[in-house]
């Protein structure tokens, strides 16, 4: 299954790219399980993804608990805690 997964802010930064089309295996059910995965891809992708305090996530648009499952998605976003004001 490939899907589009999007970086915002210092995230983007850090993985250094703002849009990738990845294939995680099958193994990978969760948005918890697809960002671990996502740091086996390379040092800017663990380094961005090493606090998971500091990520929120979106599925198809959603925002989603990192333990929600990713089912037949076609995007996942990843982005730091947004603040109101």
């Amino acid at each position: 299954m490939a899907v589009k997964v999007l970086y915002f802010s210092w995230i983007k930064e850090k993985v250094g790219a703002g849009e990738e089309l990845l294939s995680p295996p099958d193994s990978v059910e969760t948005v918890s399980d697809f960002v671990d995965w996502l740091r086996t891809q390379s040092p800017a992708h663990d380094s961005a993804f090493e606090n998971l305090k500091q990520i929120r996530a979106a599925v198809d648009q959603v925002h989603v608990p990192l333990e929600s499952r990713i089912g037949l998605a076609k995007e996942i976003a990843f982005f730091p805690p947004v603040t109101g004001g």
